[in-house]
């Protein structure tokens, strides 16, 4: 059954992809000049540079479309929330266990709950967006380049979360309003990548 949203929601979702294309041209070179970008060109193109935080967050999006209206709604939400959490866990020196296996666990779970087509509960589901987002957000606060503005790194990775997030809940309508079997092998797909990074 396809879902219906409001107007405001759906014009968002339109804006996504443009957003993250925009994002991409927003620094001469793939590394970026910080110093330039203030901060907000740093945080807004991090989340896009790696593969492991796209396809989380990409996978987060696709997810969501199948769980009740409460966490549709809110898992975007609950992705930047992760990730500010995260990242201020990073800056007040709380150093969290296995962050690199924890990010890459995050993509492969992810991609299972993708295959699966899985329902959760509402408080389930929200918890683990919070958690896999609280391992990337500490990583992109440890990564945040030196003398930039946090608070315009913080805006621009909350950005490019949100962008990446409504993608994925783009794509995953149009592919669950044709080919569900399509969506199941994204998901497997992503969760092949995950267990790549995870123990490759």
């Amino acid at each position: 059954m396809r879902l219906r949203y409001s107007a405001t929601t759906r014009a968002a979702l339109a804006a996504a992809p443009a957003l993250l294309l925009v994002a991409g041209l927003s620094v001469a070179h793939p590394g970026h000049d910080a110093a330039h970008g203030g901060g907000f060109a740093a945080g807004l193109t991090h989340p896009l540079l790696g593969l492991d935080h796209l396809l989380a967050m990409f996978a987060v999006g696709l997810w969501s479309l199948r769980q009740a209206r409460s966490l549709r709604l809110m898992a975007p939400v609950l992705a930047i929330g992760g990730m500010l959490l995260g990242a201020t866990f990073s800056w007040a020196g709380l150093q969290l266990p296995g962050v690199e296996f924890g990010i890459a666990m995050s993509v492969l779970l992810a991609g299972v709950l993708v295959a699966a087509l899985a329902r959760v509960p509402a408080v389930l589901g929200g918890a683990a967006v919070m958690l896999f987002m609280i391992f990337h957000g500490h990583a992109h606060g440890g990564e945040m380049p030196h003398g930039v503005s946090a608070l315009a790194y913080l805006v621009g990775f909350s950005l490019a979360t949100l962008a990446i997030t409504l993608t994925g809940r783009l794509a995953g309508d149009w592919l669950m309003a044709r080919e569900h079997r399509v969506l199941r092998g994204l998901g497997a797909a992503i969760a092949a990548m995950g267990a790549l990074f995870a123990f490759g």
